[in-house]
Formats: structure tokens, C-alpha cells, sequence
């Protein structure tokens, strides 16, 4: 088992009198890395699965005397899946504030039934962190940059979830079978969708569209889907960590659109497991589409890990002028362009640079992505 970048800052907020939350997709591997930092084996540990019928029922009834009575002599107390727990937030505030001896960690992979009930209970009690599938500076801590580099076709086809990583020689199968546990599991569960080959439509749809301007407009007109139930269904796959979305950048120009959207994939793997491709870089027409994901998912998970804070966007106007990426971190506006050949053109957004003073543009490709992606 290979170190994740989160594990230091975990074991940091240990002991700091505030409740740790750990979020993220199933399967990414939050039980494993909370298991080899708080090791369930501890006499001082107490680890409670969410998942089971009689965790659910103590939490959810328990005073805190009665929980403290259950606690004993822990001095840690871990609940996996705590997303599963009735007014959860409730209760782990009530354990944060009437057992301040206990540390409490609690984990979740939906962080529409989590965070959106523990957000207000916790104000100002708790740490939260995020956990991605594996990133690519985790796997170059791991084994090197270049073995890494030396990976990137097999990474933009089957992404970053750790049990695809490990199965060599089985990828595909392994990413199959992850697939339809995670959306059916997390998704189907979670909302109770009784139609879920709708879901399934636009899943696809927006596999397809990865990179390019998304329109709910449009994608109702390709899946059958009213418009308020696509915008339903965005919002539910974000909060389940499946796809997230990337706004237009607007301030200055009245040509530049203010109200559109492109929305990424949290992994490559999944994304082409949802349209059944996992064919070879080189025989695929969407390895531009596959090189994009790739990288905006790898910043994403490069800015949370590394405490960088940023505003993100894309930028486009009405006469078809666009940049891939933007970031502002300071004040100070950093454009980017995505491109697979590092040897292919681009155009110069001069209207851009000339309109926002200070910006720079730079090209991302394979042969110099580690300048994006590292520290």
C-alpha cells in the first residue's frame, strides 16, 4: 500500500477537539486509508459501520450519556458510511460537543446525504476533507515520474480507482463491475430513481460531450429528459462525486458568454466505462476529449490536495473564441490551452490577453503536464 497525500493532513487534525469528515466516491479508498491511520484493531478505537441496521438505530436514538456509556474507554471513535445514519449531523455534533474526549471521524460517499446534513449542525466543529480516486502525483510519489509518464495511455483509458489500478491485466472487468455498483449503488439508492435508464441516457450523453459546451436544452433533446429533471440529475452525479462542472468566465466583454457550462468526469475509467470504449489510445477519436478530462480532473484533485485555492473557469464567446481553463489565484488570471500532440497549433487568444491585463497562456501537453500537475 502506496502513502495518499491525505493521510498526513488526517493524523494533523487528529486530537484538535473537531470532528473529521472524509468524503468522497465509493471505493476511492477512504475505509482503507482510515483503517491503516486509526487501526480498527486499537484497544482506543471504536469503528462502526454505517451500513449496519443496529449502528444506524444507536446513533440515530442515543443520548449522549447512552453514547458515552457505549463509547467506554475509546478515545477514537471512526462511523464508515455515516451517510446512512438518520439526522446524522445532529448527531455527531452532539458527540463533538457533550464527549469533547472522543475524537470523532466520520466518513461518507455522497456528499448530498452527508454534507448537506452536517454542514449547519458542525459549523465550526469539524475538519473536512475530500478524497479523490488516485491522483497522479500520488502515483509519481509512488514509483516516478517517468514510470508514471510511461502510463499515461493506460491511465486516460482506465483512470485512477485504486482496485483498476491494482488489477493488472484486468482493468476492464474490474472497471465494469465498479461502474454498476457505483451508479447503482450511490445513485439509484441514494435517490430512490424508479427510471434509471433516463440516467443512464445522460450519463452517456455527457460522456460524449466531455470538453465541449454543455447545453440541459440540448441534452433534453438527446435523452428524452425534461430539462428540471436533467438539472436534477446534474446536481445528484456531482454530489456523489461523479462529474463536477467548470462555468465561463466573464467580466470585461460583452461578446463573452456569461451563462454555459462544461462538465468533466472525476475519472477517465468511469467515463468510458459508461459508453462501454475501453479501446487503445491510439485507435480512439476522442483522445483530445480523453487528454482534457484528464487534466482538469488531475488540477482539481492537485489543487484540493495541495491547499491551493482558486476560481476556475472556461472561457468563450458569442464568435466562437474560447480557452480551455482558466485560473485566477491571487488576482492574478492564468490561462490554459489542452493539447494531446505537443507539436499541434493553437491559436493565440489575443483578445483575451490584450483585454486582461497581466494574464498569461500556456499550453499543456504530455511531455510537459508534470509543470501542472506537480508541486
Amino acid at each position: 500500500m502506496f502513502e495518499r497525500i491525505l493521510e498526513k493532513r488526517l493524523l494533523e487534525k487528529a486530537g484538535s477537539g473537531k470532528a473529521i469528515i472524509l468524503m468522497g466516491a465509493r471505493q476511492v479508498g477512504k475505509t482503507t486509508i482510515l483503517r491503516k491511520l486509526f487501526d480498527k484493531d486499537r484497544p482506543d478505537v471504536l469503528w462502526l459501520n454505517g451500513d449496519e441496521k443496529d449502528v444506524q438505530e444507536l446513533i440515530a436514538n442515543s443520548s449522549s450519556r447512552r453514547l458515552k456509556t457505549f463509547f467506554g474507554n475509546k478515545t477514537m471513535v471512526v462511523i464508515d458510511e455515516a451517510q446512512r445514519i438518520r439526522d446524522i449531523g445532529l448527531q455527531l455534533k452532539l458527540i463533538t460537543d457533550e464527549i469533547p474526549e472522543i475524537q470523532l471521524i466520520a466518513s461518507g460517499s455522497s456528499a448530498f446525504e452527508l454534507a448537506n446534513r452536517i454542514n449547519e449542525p458542525l459549523t465550526g466543529r469539524k475538519w473536512e476533507f475530500k478524497m479523490y480516486p488516485i491522483s497522479f502525483q500520488e502515483m509519481v510519489s509512488h514509483h516516478g515520474l517517468l514510470q508514471e509518464k510511461r502510463m499515461l495511455h493506460q491511465r486516460l483509458v482506465y483512470g485512477y480507482y485504486p482496485e483498476v489500478v491494482k488489477s493488472t491485466g484486468f482493468e476492464g472487468e474490474v472497471l465494469k463491475q465498479l461502474y454498476e455498483s457505483y451508479l447503482y449503488k450511490d445513485i439509484l439508492w441514494l435517490e430512490q430513481i424508479k427510471k434509471p435508464e433516463g440516467l443512464i441516457r445522460l450519463l452517456q450523453a455527457l460522456a460524449y460531450q466531455v470538453g465541449s459546451q454543455v447545453s440541459y436544452h440540448e441534452l433534453s433533446s438527446v435523452t428524452g429528459i425534461d430539462s428540471k429533471t436533467i438539472e436534477k440529475y446534474i446536481t445528484i452525479l456531482e454530489q456523489t462525486y461523479v462529474i463536477f462542472k467548470l462555468g465561463t468566465f466573464s467580466r470585461n466583454l460583452r461578446s463573452e458568454l456569461k451563462k454555459s457550462r462544461k462538465i468533466y468526469f472525476y475519472d477517465n475509467g468511469i467515463r468510458n466505462a459508461i459508453i462501454s470504449n475501453l479501446n487503445a489510445v491510439e485507435n480512439r477519436p476522442d483522445v483530445g476529449a480523453l487528454w482534457e478530462n484528464f487534466i482538469v480532473s488531475e488540477r482539481k484533485k492537485f489543487l484540493e490536495y495541495n491547499k491551493i485555492w482558486t476560481n476556475n473557469w472556461y472561457w468563450r464567446t458569442k464568435d466562437q473564441l474560447e480557452i480551455d481553463y482558466l485560473e485566477e489565484h491571487n488576482g492574478i488570471l492564468s490561462a490554459y490551452e489542452f493539447k494531446w500532440n505537443p507539436n499541434s497549433k493553437h491559436r493565440n487568444p489575443k483578445l483575451f490577453l490584450s483585454n486582461y491585463a497581466g494574464s498569461t497562456l500556456k499550453v499543456i501537453h504530455p511531455d510537459n503536464m508534470e509543470e501542472f500537475l506537480l508541486p
